[in-house]
């Protein structure tokens, strides 16, 4: 019993670890190193055109086959996710998450950064 015990609550920090790892605030992102990851806007077309991140390409999470259009990443490359707040972003990081891929979520949004971009 005291392994099954042992067991369970390894399950739960190493849960809580992944969680934890596959975030990251979304002004603390660097654009270093491009070769090595690739960077998604899962906004609206109409959004993405209003602003967006450098080097980020848009694939919107409303589309119908968005899981197909993701598909086709490169699984050799971290992919980093953003949308407007965080919504949008934190569902498509699982869903990437679900398909294999090393996914992390920008947390804040771009509206974070158009923020800082006014000041």
């Amino acid at each position: 019993m005291k392994n099954y015990l042992s067991f369970f609550v390894f399950l739960l920090v190493a849960g809580s670890c992944k969680n934890i790892t596959n975030q990251l605030p979304i002004n603390q992102f660097q654009q270093e190193n491009l070769e090595n990851y690739t960077l998604v806007d899962v906004r609206t077309p109409e959004e993405f055109e209003a602003g967006h991140l450098d080097n980020a390409i848009n694939i919107n999470w409303y589309d119908t086959d968005f899981t197909e259009k993701v598909g086709v990443l490169d699984k050799e490359h971290t992919i980093y996710v953003y949308c407007k707040k965080g919504g949008r972003s934190a569902k498509a990081q699982a869903v990437l998450d679900s398909l294999g891929f090393r996914a992390v979520d920008l947390t804040g949004g771009y509206d974070v950064i158009a923020g800082s971009e006014e000041d």
